[in-house]
């Protein structure tokens, strides 16, 4: 059984506020056959989200190059709860895409890292409740009428939902979630835009899982013309070791480019990319054109 991936590109993005590396910053796993065809892993650490960009287009244009196909995983959610891009009435037939359209225009972040997260956050919650909610999450210094440090209220039945569908498989964090440990709307906030240039620069080669794909199993024949498929991972849920030297988020992006590659091998992979067990209609509407989901979570 053929491969479907020649490489695994792990991101483990970061919201940081200035530039950072070691623990807690972007961290780029790259898991590719050298000459002899082995599969090597190779770690890069930019200092800056805009570093991490252009690091990325330059591992995706050489794979492109060779003629390999990449399996690109980002560590944030691609889409929000269902019912985020109507409530904030955004225009536009595929929800997923009217967010990330949205996003690009209110997100500023500069070469240095210094961003507007919080204050894109405090926008979106005056726009959908007036008040400081669903988003929360910030340093004191960054509290504001519409966001504030601490979660003011639980979300209720006429509220937009504290969790995707895959969330709640995962036992992830909510995106609505922006700072603290295991936080990841920051990430969100400020990567997606990074990911939807990504986009736009290759066009139809590289498709975004499963909003481009479909939530189902994908083969060899599917991906015809296709050098790179985007899709949210969780590395959480592969166990990784540091090796010596290796601090924990390089060890994440290396045990989870791993972990792809491996179901790769054994021709599981393209399973991975749908469900588990049989999705209801509505279910699978929304996963495939608002909330996403992500690989290798049942």
């Amino acid at each position: 059984m053929s491969r479907l991936f020649n490489a695994y590109v792990i991101v483990d993005w970061s919201a940081a506020s200035k530039p950072n590396t070691g623990a807690d910053s972007v961290w780029i796993g790259v898991l590719k056959r050298d000459v002899r065809f082995r599969l090597a892993f190779e770690a890069f650490n930019p200092a800056t989200r805009a570093a991490a960009e252009v690091k990325l287009g330059e591992i995706l244009d050489d794979l492109k190059k060779r003629n390999e196909r990449a399996l690109l995983g980002f560590d944030f959610p691609l889409g929000f709860p269902r019912g985020f891009s109507a409530a904030l009435k955004l225009p536009g037939d595929a929800p997923w895409l009217a967010v990330w359209n949205q996003l690009d225009k209110m997100v500023k972040d500069k070469a240095d890292n210094t961003n507007n997260r919080f204050g894109v956050a405090s926008e979106i919650n005056r726009r959908l409740t007036g008040g400081p909610f669903p988003f929360w999450g910030c340093p004191p210094k960054d509290a504001l009428t519409t966001l504030q440090p601490k979660r003011t209220r639980e979300h209720g039945p006429d509220d937009l939902p504290e969790m995707r569908f895959c969330d709640t498989a995962a036992r992830a964090h909510s995106i609505w979630k922006l700072y603290y440990n295991g936080s990841v709307g920051g990430q969100a906030i400020l990567g997606l835009p990074m990911l939807r240039r990504l986009k736009l620069a290759r066009g139809e080669a590289l498709k975004v899982w499963p909003f481009e794909t479909g939530f189902g199993a994908i083969s060899e024949a599917d991906l015809s013309g296709t050098a790179v498929v985007a899709a949210e991972v969780y590395p959480s849920l592969v166990k990784a070791v540091p090796a010596p030297g290796e601090v924990k988020d390089q060890a994440q992006v290396r045990a989870t480019a791993e972990h792809f590659a491996r179901l790769d091998e054994a021709g599981k992979l393209g399973a991975a990319f749908g469900p588990s067990a049989a999705v209801e209609e509505a279910r699978r509407q929304v996963i495939e054109t608002e909330e996403g989901w992500i690989l290798g979570v049942g």
